[in-house]
């Protein structure tokens, strides 16, 4: 019964699929050809067809989604907007072959948002089926027309952060920093217990080979790994030869929504697989910048860290990733978007600034489920 149920559910994802990537010969219509994994919505317009219309980056365009008009700019990738924002993004990269236009949130998910599907999550790869809503019909249709002509432009400049999977493109880093693996190191958190990083199985972003011999040499004994499933992860190139399929891992396969319900019962398991297992330990998404980067700074809050180091902390990533400087401009408005707006918004605060990050990321674990008696064995367990 529960694999005839598994084979029903892949029929209807195949099914929902196809209808989605039908082509539309309403005029002015443009229809979603994939809904990701984190509920981004690909259409079936190109960026360099978008962008022959007229449309730029820095652009605010209104979409219309289901009857629902949602503004939001044009832009080039998801941190071009605070996180809980709308984007439409503009991919075109002659080296991969990539040409697309998908409408996100950033570090949310649209597809829910929008009421157009919800996700089940599914150990078989990849991890994930949507289902449309109750009333929605495939193939889903959206338009989409200018708000304002280079409304969001200046903002865009400041947020421009570009990266490179290429190695030599980074000669002044370690291959550590390259790979955005790092000792966490504020206050509370003691020598050689916690280290965060990239992914070191997924080679999507070139730089698994590299985190894994650092995790190696730091000695780590348990991963948290927050973007795979069991199955997606042990499918990676090279996996059974890795250090990391040796030691104690627990696949999270969390989406980007720090909100949603999913995501904070996939963290209390994993700060629970903390509270049970040795250090050290190492937090990773794929990057290791938003999802690591938020579950880092829970951690580092609940320790003791204060809002200036919980920032610095994670500014680091900007630093290794696209070579943002502290007290620069940019810095200040990455910072202010990203880490403090999530923790602020985590933990029901209009600001962290001056308040008790080890108070609140507390009461915080608790809300998500996390006994008393767990916090304090993961409090002994980074303790110096």
């Amino acid at each position: 019964m529960k694999n005839m149920k598994h084979i029903f559910s892949v029929l209807l994802s195949v099914m929902l699929l196809v209808c989605l990537a039908m082509p539309s010969l309403a005029e002015g219509r443009i229809e979603v050809s994939e809904i990701q994994k984190y509920g981004n919505l690909v259409l079936q317009i190109s960026g360099s067809e978008l962008l022959a219309q007229g449309y730029d980056f820095g652009d605010i365009v209104t979409v219309n989604i289901l009857g629902t008009d949602y503004d939001m700019p044009v832009g080039s990738n998801y941190s071009d907007v605070d996180q809980g924002s709308m984007i439409c993004r503009v991919v075109i990269r002659e080296d991969s072959g990539e040409d697309h236009v998908i409408l996100a949130v950033n570090m949310g998910d649209l597809a829910t948002t929008a009421g157009i599907a919800i996700k089940e999550q599914t150990e078989e790869d990849p991890g994930y089926v949507w289902h449309l809503n109750a009333g929605v019909e495939a193939p889903v249709g959206v338009t989409i027309s200018m708000k304002e002509k280079g409304g969001y432009y200046d903002s865009f400049v400041m947020h421009q952060l570009v990266r490179s999977e290429n190695r030599e493109d980074y000669p002044d880093l370690t291959d550590e920093q390259f790979a955005n693996f790092r000792m966490v190191t504020t206050t509370g958190v003691g020598e050689g217990k916690l280290y965060r990083s990239s992914s070191p199985v997924n080679p999507g972003i070139a730089r698994s080979t590299q985190a894994d011999a650092a995790a190696r040499n730091a000695g780590v004994k348990t991963f948290i790994n927050l973007a795979d499933n069991e199955e997606v992860m042990k499918d990676y190139e090279g996996f059974s030869e890795s250090y990391y399929s040796q030691q104690a891992v627990i696949p999270l396969n969390l989406g980007v929504d720090f909100a949603a319900e999913d995501f904070r019962m996939g963290l209390a398991d994993g700060i629970r697989f903390i509270a049970k297992n040795e250090a050290p330990y190492l937090v990773h998404c794929n990057e290791g910048k938003d999802r690591a980067g938020f579950v880092s700074a829970v951690l580092e809050c609940l320790m003791g860290a204060d809002a200036g180091e919980v920032t610095e902390d994670y500014m680091v990533t900007y630093y290794n990733y696209y070579g943002v400087q502290p007290g620069t401009e940019q810095y200040g408005i990455v910072a202010a978007s990203n880490i403090r707006k999530s923790l602020a918004a985590a933990f029901g605060l209009e600001s962290i600034e001056g308040a008790d990050l080890s108070k609140e990321a507390e009461e915080y674990l608790h809300k998500i489920g996390v006994s008393e008696e767990d916090i304090a064995a993961v409090r002994a367990n980074l303790s110096k």
